[in-house]
Order: structure tokens, then C-alpha cells, then sequence
């Protein structure tokens, strides 16, 4: 049974993991419902969405979080377009949304992606007092949830773990001379792009054939930061920078290992698709990244920020690379269970009215 429309809200101006992930979710649950994508006005994803004939967008203009000019618009799309389910993306404009939704009968749903601050000022028990459902994309930041936000009798807590929809079929390992390491996402603070270039350190040390090939943008500055920290390196030559690049899952079939010590994720895309396509992943210990361990995933976890247990770790891997490689390679059917796109909208149809 169709569900009642749908409003997806993200008015972020970044251009990250959040902002990608509103779009799929409007694409993904127009199957169960009429959804509308709500977002500012020329931003990335803004401009993203303007390209995807399939969904519906609106777009709003806005300065300030809290405004009335933000109050307005979205009272009168939701009363416009007969909304009835809400899933928001984001935390800064909360405030302005509970006035907005304050009179309106909508089932208000807070997708979260990454951790949040505890919320016990005074006025936070009122404005979170219309959210019908927190939905977690991890263990970790449902605990983080239950812990920091205010909740009432009829406040819902849940974990819904995002799917994963492949462009192209995992391909087998093919073992050469060279191992091949991979890291994808955006070069930006906390992804630990500068850890990841030291511990190759211990590959050129050891006389291993290895090549990093790092794939993402940033800013400038900071990417340029990163460039530079790898020039400094006796193994400079073999840190490849491929910046931008649409077709990932070339990539993930290309590569042996999947080198990932980000200092925080809520649950990490790219970490995903990586476990998804069977390399073997290698991340810190911290925010999400153990759970995939509970869930049955074969991963290595080194201790949290620390670039000495990282290397070594890198180093083990390296040295069993045939026995990892074939271990891992489990990952790939655990992964079309457990973020199935099936599991995912069920998981929303159940609450979505």
C-alpha cells in the first residue's frame, strides 16, 4: 500500500555523505510513497537535484537557520503539497522547523548520520517534542541518541542501516607483485589521509611493492596540504592522488586493500561499498567502525588514533595478503544482506504513515 506524500528535508550547503544521501532516499522511497525533496537554494545539492529528472525538488531561499523566512516557506510547501511523513536531514534548523510544524499533523522522522552534542538546554525538551522517530544509521549513533537527546512517551528510537546499491558486480581478486591500496571519500580534517600515508611507511621499510591510491576532492588548501605532506615522503611516488572520480566501483575492483582510519564516522559509505566489493578494510577503532564486526564482517580494527598500531596492523595484512583476500570475500554476500535496499524501505514502510 502507498503511503501517505513525503517530504525529504536537507537544507545543508555542504556537498558531503548527508546531502548524497537525501537524494537517494527521495529516489529510493518514492517506491512506497510520493516524496518531495526540500532543499536551499544554490548549493551542491540544490544543483545535484536540478539534474535528476526523476525527483521532485523544491527549493527555498533562506539566510539564517532560524528565520521567518524559513518558517514561512516550509509551513506552506507541507500545508501545499499534503505532507504527512517528514525525514530530516541535518540539526540546525530544528528549531525553526518545530514552528513550522507545530500545528501540522505530520509523523516527523530525524534521520541521523553523524554523532550529535548532547541536546539539554532548557527549550531542547520543546522543539525535539514533535520528532515522532529518531532513526540511527548505526548502533553507535542510536546509543548516541537514547543518551544526549530528550525523549518522550511517544518519541520512537531505531536503527535502520542505509542499503547499498551496486553499479557493477564485485569482480575476483586477481594477486600481483603489487599491493594495491585504496581510500575513497572526501579529503577534508578527521578522514585521516596523513595516517594513511605514514603507515605506508612500513610497506617501503619492509621492501614491499605497494601503490596508495587515494580517490576524492576537497578544498583546495587542504588537499593541497595533504599533496605536500606525501611529497615529503622517501615513497612519494607511490601516494597517487586521482582526485574526483564518478566510477568508484572501477576502482573497488582494482585494489587489494581498503584503508580507511577516519577519526569518527556515523556509518561510512565508502566503508561499506569497500566491504561490499571484498577488499579487505582496515579502519580505526572508534564510532561505528566495531559494529561491523559484530554484524559477522571480516575487518581489522587498529587502536583508536594511534598511526603505530595502524602500521602494524597494515603490515600483518599485507604479509597474509592470499588468506585476507579470500576471507574477505564473505563480505560481499553479507553486505547484499544486511544493507539490502529490500531491508531498507521495509524498515521505512513500517513507520512511514
Amino acid at each position: 500500500m502507498i503511503k501517505q506524500p513525503t517530504a525529504i528535508i536537507c537544507l545543508s550547503d555542504g556537498f558531503g555523505g548527508m546531502e548524497t544521501d537525501a537524494i537517494k532516499y527521495a529516489r529510493r522511497l518514492s517506491s512506497i510513497t510520493n516524496t518531495l525533496l526540500i532543499v536551499k537554494k544554490n548549493t551542491f545539492l540544490s544543483k545535484k537535484a536540478s539534474n535528476d529528472a526523476s525527483l521532485h525538488t523544491v527549493e527555498i531561499s533562506f539566510w539564517k537557520s532560524i528565520s521567518l523566512a524559513l518558517f514561512f516557506s516550509i509551513k506552506k510547501i507541507i500545508v501545499k503539497n499534503k505532507i504527512k511523513n517528514i525525514i530530516y536531514f541535518g540539526a540546525s534548523e530544528l528549531k525553526t522547523l518545530y514552528f513550522s510544524l507545530k500545528d501540522l499533523e505530520v509523523n516527523f522522522i530525524i534521520r541521523h548520520g553523524t554523532r550529535k552534542s548532547p541536546k539539554n538546554k532548557w527549550y531542547h525538551g520543546l522543539i525535539y517534542s514533535k520528532v515522532n522517530y529518531h532513526i540511527g544509521i548505526s548502533k553507535d549513533l542510536t546509543e548516541n541518541v537514547i543518551k544526549g537527546m530528550p525523549l518522550n512517551d511517544s518519541t520512537r528510537v531505531k536503527t535502520i542501516y542505509p542499503s547499498i546499491v551496486f553499479k557493477k558486480e564485485p569482480q575476483p581478486r586477481i594477486l600481483d607483485n603489487q599491493i594495491k591500496i585504496l581510500n575513497t571519500g572526501r579529503i577534508v580534517a578527521g578522514k585521516g589521509h596523513i595516517d594513511m600515508i605514514n603507515a605506508c611507511g612500513i610497506l617501503y621499510d619492509n621492501g614491499i611493492n605497494f601503490i596508495m591510491n587515494i580517490v576524492g576532492n576537497g578544498d583546495d588548501t587542504y588537499v593541497e596540504k595533504i599533496k605536500n605532506h606525501a611529497k615529503n615522503m622517501a615513497y612519494s611516488d607511490k601516494v597517487i592522488f586521482h582526485g574526483y572520480q564518478s566510477n568508484i566501483p572501477k576502482h573497488l575492483n582494482e585494489n587489494d586493500i581498503f584503508l580507511f582510519p577516519s577519526h569518527g564516522e556515523g556509518l561510512s559509505n565508502s566503508f561499506t561499498e569497500a566491504l561490499s566489493h571484498g577488499l579487505v578494510c582496515l579502519s580505526y577503532d572508534n564510532t561505528s567502525f566495531s559494529e561491523f564486526q559484530d554484524l559477522g564482517f571480516h575487518t581489522h580494527l587498529a587502536e583508536n588514533i594511534n598511526q603505530y598500531s595502524l602500521s602494524n596492523k597494515l603490515l600483518k595484512i599485507v604479509k597474509n595478503i592470499d588468506y585476507e583476500k579470500n576471507k574477505s570475500m564473505k563480505n560481499i554476500d553479507d553486505s547484499l544482506r544486511i544493507f539490502s535496499c529490500e531491508n531498507e524501505i521495509e524498515q521505512y514502510n513500517l513507520i512511514l504513515k
